[in-house]
């Protein structure tokens, strides 16, 4: 059992005063390719990662929802009769908003209490805020015996109660790509999403060591928020390109009909963003491709193709990320690019293990040079999505 999913079960019992029930957890993701695409209706691949949210759960017989954070040392309580837009704010939402989303679904869920615990780097663009809900929806479903967990069919109802949470009660407009990954995922594979059609997906492999490689995060430490406005702008833009195209969604476009609808865009924003989202998902179909080949040459590029169109087309990217995607890629990556909403957060640089070190010397000494805070970089794999834990009566006496 991981130290953190004990760390958690013993501080439920300190705080609360009996035994929690179980230990759920959820991960956090991280994007290969496909970017602003899963609310377009377009393709995404995203990995679970190793890093999770750990949820010490149990029951309660009224409709409170108290949680403390170990990582805020905060502790926070609030009545599902009053989850609203907006109300609670905070992580509070993130973990009250999906029990309620169960709740409207027509599940019968209660209150509960729930002692959270994470490795998922927060405002870094891996996707903590699904992680929390995926822990605390995972917890409801056990507690309550909602199944949820229990086949790929019913996670996809919990990712939907995970999205309304993040959508309703937070305010982040996400499309369900973060929600989808941290509960579908497999290990050693990419999760290849298609918003365009019910969010099916195809399990891509993608075990990046047994080719002589190593995926790195690079944490810029540049902190993003998508309830700023940015994330929900970019959303507006491409609502409206729809409109002014006739489709529902941009994702109906193809590549052979995007030249003329640029023609029909007398907004140049406008034309870059449709010019972005119908050219990343061609990315994201190539990307599978060559995962399907081990071609990870063509994968660096294809990375390398995504940043630039995100920085120049979408305009999501940050001088932060630009440096260590630049840094990475000088110092012998195969490819590199932002990932997530962007405006900071985190890149994704493909290396040789013979270029690890180098990779990240160059990476430190560019921040260094700036004068910028340190970014954080770490290797990752592609992990198994949310889940129980096992954890023994035992191990949650001090």
């Amino acid at each position: 059992m991981s130290q953190l999913a004990h760390t958690a079960a013993q501080r439920f019992e300190q705080i609360f005063g009996h035994a929690p029930t179980g230990v759920w957890a959820a991960p956090g993701r991280v994007n290969l390719i496909g970017e602003h695409t899963d609310y377009n209706g377009g393709l995404c691949l995203p990995i679970a990662l190793p890093q999770r949210t750990y949820a010490a759960a149990g029951p309660r017989d009224d409709d409170i929802v108290r949680v403390a954070s170990l990582d805020f040392d905060e502790q926070a309580e609030v009545s599902l009769d009053d989850v609203a837009p907006g109300v609670p704010g905070g992580w509070l939402g993130y973990v009250a908003g999906t029990i309620w989303a169960l709740r409207e679904r027509g599940f019968a869920v209660h209150g509960l209490d729930l002692a959270t615990t994470s490795d998922v780097p927060i405002g870094a663009g891996l996707s903590s805020s699904a992680a929390i809900e995926g822990a605390a929806g995972g917890a409801a479903s056990g507690l309550f015996n909602l199944g949820l967990l229990d086949s790929d069919a019913s996670r996809v109802t919990l990712v939907d109660a995970c999205r309304r949470a993040e959508n309703h009660i937070v305010g982040a407009p996400t499309g369900g790509l973060d929600q989808t990954a941290s509960l579908r995922c497999l290990p050693r594979h990419a999760l290849l999403i298609d918003f365009g059609h019910d969010a099916r997906v195809r399990q891509i492999p993608f075990d990046v060591a047994a080719h002589g490689l190593r995926l790195l995060v690079i944490d810029t430490r540049a902190k993003h928020a998508l309830v700023d406005g940015q994330y929900a702008a970019r959303r507006a833009n491409c609502e409206q390109a729809a409109r002014e195209l006739g489709v529902d969604l941009l994702g109906r476009i193809t590549s052979e009909q995007l030249p003329d609808a640029l023609s029909r865009l007398s907004d140049q924003t406008l034309r870059r963003r449709v010019r972005h989202v119908v050219t990343e998902i061609a990315r994201t179909r190539q990307c599978c491709d060559a995962l399907e080949h081990g071609d990870f040459q063509q994968v660096g590029e294809l990375f390398n193709q995504s940043h630039a169109s995100l920085r120049d087309d979408y305009e999501v990217s940050s001088p932060e990320l630009d440096l260590a995607v630049a840094a990475a890629r000088g110092a012998g990556a195969l490819g590199a690019r932002m990932t997530g909403g962007g405006f900071g957060g985190s890149a994704i640089a493909l290396v040789p293990v013979a270029a690890l070190d180098a990779v990240k010397r160059a990476v430190a000494d560019a921040y260094l040079a700036r004068e910028w805070t340190p970014a954080h970089v770490f290797a990752v794999h592609a992990a198994g999505p949310a889940d129980r834990v096992a954890v023994h009566e035992a191990q949650l006496v001090e």
